[in-house]
């Protein structure tokens, strides 16, 4: 078999232009680290500082020793996030499923209005959205969240996972009816299995979407102990006459962890998601 070389200097050319899309892509996230370890003094140096002469934990024991909850912050972030995952992921997948295998009337009309709800922007949603809480008296409350969460990622789990199991053959979930499975033992056992990376890919878009939310926290909490990581942030670290900044480098920073962690752990599955569902058959 004929194979092509290429030129050192092509070779060159072309880790060079990856070492330079690397330090574009990543130099934030360094600077983020590199902030977070300076004193106030040291934040505001000039020239700047690319790494801190004498860096510093303060910042990061400021987190939990502060008067800001920044603990709770993040205890807020995770548990409304886990409940909407988990919320998503049953409703997108039992949704799916009936828009994928069962025939009823106004299925592909359900279809569209599921996709439509995706094309208004979340400002838009925030007003209507304030005034039906205040009235189910669901502010400042974990499930009022959840629910808000949930509305933004399901239309998107949705056709995620009806992707998933348009791909499936229906004649292996008709073969285990015929062995004596209901459709639901069916489903349970056949089908599911083989959609796991569309399940896994919308559990983590329902995460990243909960828990980088912003506007949802900020509009339908009005107690501190209430918010989330990203609201909490604005109002902990963002003063009218001064701004904490490694401070609010070193919260980024812790809030950047659980994020990475699952991306580099389940990325297998995110890939397999996001294109596996994507043709048919």
């Amino acid at each position: 078999m004929f194979r092509r070389r290429f030129s050192t200097g092509w070779a060159i050319f072309v880790w060079a232009s990856v070492a330079i899309l690397l330090v574009w892509s990543l130099f934030p996230i360094f600077w983020m680290v590199s902030t977070s370890l300076k004193t106030d003094l040291d934040v505001f140096k000039n020239p700047p500082e690319i790494w801190p002469m004498h860096p510093t934990m303060q910042n990061y024991i400021g987190l939990t020793s502060g008067i800001n909850p920044i603990p709770q912050f993040f205890f807020n972030s995770f548990f409304t996030a886990l409940l909407t995952v988990v919320l998503t992921i049953v409703l997108a997948t039992f949704a799916g499923y009936a828009l994928s295998r069962l025939k009823f009337r106004f299925r592909d009309q359900i279809l569209i209005s599921v996709l439509v709800t995706q094309m208004f922007p979340l400002v838009v949603m925030l007003a209507p959205l304030y005034l039906l809480y205040v009235k189910a008296h669901l502010l400042n409350t974990y499930f009022g969240m959840v629910i808000a969460f949930t509305s933004f990622a399901l239309p998107f789990g949705i056709w995620m996972i009806k992707g998933f199991i348009d791909s499936v053959p229906v004649e292996v979930e008709q073969a285990a009816m015929v062995d004596g499975c209901s459709r639901m033992q069916a489903m349970r056992i056949v089908v599911l299995p083989l959609i796991t990376p569309g399940i896994v890919a919308t559990g983590i878009f329902a995460f990243l979407d909960a828990w980088n939310n912003l506007l949802f926290p900020l509009t339908l909490t009005n107690e501190i102990t209430m918010k989330t990581l990203p609201a909490g942030m604005v109002l902990a670290f963002a003063g009218q006459f001064k701004s904490d900044w490694g401070g609010m480098m070193a919260a980024s920073f812790i809030t950047t962890l659980p994020v990475l962690v699952i991306f580099i752990l389940l990325q297998r599955y995110l890939v397999e998601g996001l294109t596996g569902g994507a043709v048919k058959g």
